[in-house]
């Protein structure tokens, strides 16, 4: 899922808008159980109960203005995108081990497949990471890669350190030193409550993003950044709705380079690693 071009260049104050509106009016539509598309005249309602000038939405004759009609037409983009695209990419684990069974056939691959965090019978591989990494390997042709780095990311400079970022990532290519690319995999199968962790999940990709626009705006380096999810029943059914809205936010805002949603990860990656 690329950003939309669009809504590249929007200024602060149209996110600002974005996330107050969606926070007031909701993210999901209650009979449906679909992404909700604001209309006019809720947004107004909003305006007028936090009695804010609705000088930029109305126009002299108290018409939609073109800044409010940006607003709706970028809910209903979002909308669209989510109950069609996104709703249609997710898996679930049924699913996700039966592509990861038949990708690990088809490819030799000697990079690690990391178990999940499930005990018992849930035990099994990280078939989501699993996935992404067979698929990593598979198309960079032998070069380097770190599928699993235990440090921060660093930039240098002629030897020496400029700026580390705060957390570590899932993957980096070619290192964690000056990578061309980073990204971050959030697959909850198995997930049963949607708990503070998955939430953390998309302020995480968020703070990585702000780091990011950091090292580009002061080494001139410009990092792709990915971030990869999965699971149907936690993101779809179970509370994450309102946190996909925020992930195609984050997404337009420049955070992230592009978001992987499920089967997307078969034609996208090879598409991506090329492009590295």
């Amino acid at each position: 899922m690329l950003p939309n071009p669009n809504y590249r260049n929007k200024s602060l104050d149209f996110w600002a808008n974005v996330k107050l509106l969606s926070q007031h009016i909701g993210y999901t539509d209650r009979k449906t159980q679909s992404i909700k598309i604001p209309t006019a005249e809720e947004i107004l309602t909003v305006y007028d109960k936090l009695r804010f000038s609705k000088q930029k939405i109305v126009t002299h004759k108290n018409d939609p203005s073109r800044y409010l009609n940006d607003l709706l037409e970028y809910f209903d983009y979002r909308a669209i995108l989510l109950n069609h695209t996104v709703k249609n990419n997710l898996m679930d684990e049924i699913q996700a081990k039966k592509e990861f069974d038949l990708l690990r056939k088809k490819v030799k691959s000697t990079c690690p497949i990391p178990m999940n965090k499930q005990k018992g019978k849930k035990r099994a591989p990280a078939f989501f990471t699993g996935m992404i990494n067979m698929l990593i390997e598979k198309n960079l042709d032998g070069e380097k890669c770190d599928y699993d780095p235990k440090e921060l990311t660093t930039f240098s400079k002629d030897s020496y350190p400029e700026i580390v970022m705060s957390r570590r990532v899932d993957g980096a290519y070619p290192s964690i030193l000056n990578p061309k690319a980073i990204w971050e995999i959030k697959e909850y199968y198995y997930t049963t409550t949607f708990g503070s962790r998955i939430a953390d999940a998309v302020y995480e990709s968020l703070l990585d993003g702000y780091e990011l626009n950091q090292v580009k705006q002061k080494l001139n380096i410009n990092v792709k950044h990915y971030l990869y999810a999965d699971a149907y029943y936690t993101w779809w059914e179970l509370g994450g709705k309102s946190y996909l809205c925020r992930i195609i936010d984050m997404l337009n805002m420049g955070y992230v380079t592009e978001v992987i949603f499920g089967k997307e990860i078969f034609q996208r990656i090879p598409i991506i690693v090329k492009d590295w």
